[in-house]
């Protein structure tokens, strides 16, 4: 088992795959080697068919992930890139995540920061302990968050945007919450219970709908509207001779739970 490995734990429980960065002592923070083991992860759970949903967290009750690791030597930084050949680790990440048709939920359990608020923003939903705390502090070592910006630029209004890439300052659940990074914000010790009760949720639902639905939420959001009628007009029938829509129409005139099989 190489290192790597020992960083990212993998588990499947219950149709729930949670992926936990296991870097508590670093905070969770990023390598390429890291980036990477999530990225792996996240294409076995697109493969599994026993996956409905993944989740995302990080270990300890400290940091989600507290961006990249900045001790990493030149050859592990997320920071360093060959000009001949710019495939960037962390960009081969998010686009993992945009491929995922299956929900992804942040189990956001510390702080979120840098590129870890990346990886936050890169899940389709949000739930944080209220003691975490956001930000991107890029600009106090000279940078900016470039490489999250797609995503932040997708979920934040962009005043509130440009003052959190501008200033670095630290932000609080709660102001994240109301800049519409999070979905909710509990207690620190109801954070699992949240969490379980939204994928339980989750499992119930069709996942043939939810696997065509995440595609579309991807293309529409790149459409002008007359593009994206075309789109829907096209989609939503399509939809409906899948499986799993013949059984959630035949179980409704039946009375019952639909039994979905994702197909």
């Amino acid at each position: 088992m190489s290192p790597a490995e020992d960083l990212v734990r993998v588990d499947l429980r219950d149709h729930v795959q949670t992926i936990t960065l296991d870097r508590e002592e670093k905070r969770n923070a990023l390598n390429d080697e890291v980036a990477g083991r999530i990225a792996e992860a996240l294409r076995r759970a697109q493969a599994d068919p026993a996956v409905r949903v993944i989740v995302l967290t990080g270990a300890g009750d400290k940091a989600f992930c507290a961006g990249g690791d900045l001790a990493a030597n030149a050859t592990d930084s997320p920071f360093e890139v060959d000009p001949a050949h710019p495939e960037n680790p962390i960009i081969d990440l998010f686009k993992t995540f945009e491929q995922t048709t299956k929900p992804t939920v942040a189990r956001v359990n510390g702080h979120a920061l840098a590129g870890g608020l990346g990886l936050m923003c890169a899940c389709d939903i949000a739930i944080a302990s209220e003691h975490a705390t956001f930000g991107v502090p890029e600009s106090g070592i000279g940078l900016f968050p470039m490489m999250i910006l797609p995503y932040m630029l997708r979920a934040m209004p962009r005043r509130r945007l440009l003052e959190w890439c501008i200033t670095g300052a630290r932000w609080s659940a709660l102001q994240a919450l109301e800049a519409e990074l999070l979905n909710r914000v509990v207690p620190g010790d109801a954070l699992d219970d949240a969490v379980d009760e939204l994928v339980g949720t989750i499992v119930k639902r069709s996942p043939s709908a939810i696997r065509l639905g995440k595609m579309g939420f991807h293309a529409l959001e790149d459409m002008t509207l007359a593009q994206a009628f075309e789109y829907a007009q096209l989609a939503l029938p399509n939809m409906a001779r899948t499986g799993d829509a013949i059984e959630g129409f035949r179980a409704f005139r039946e009375k019952r739970q639909p039994d979905f099989q994702g197909n």
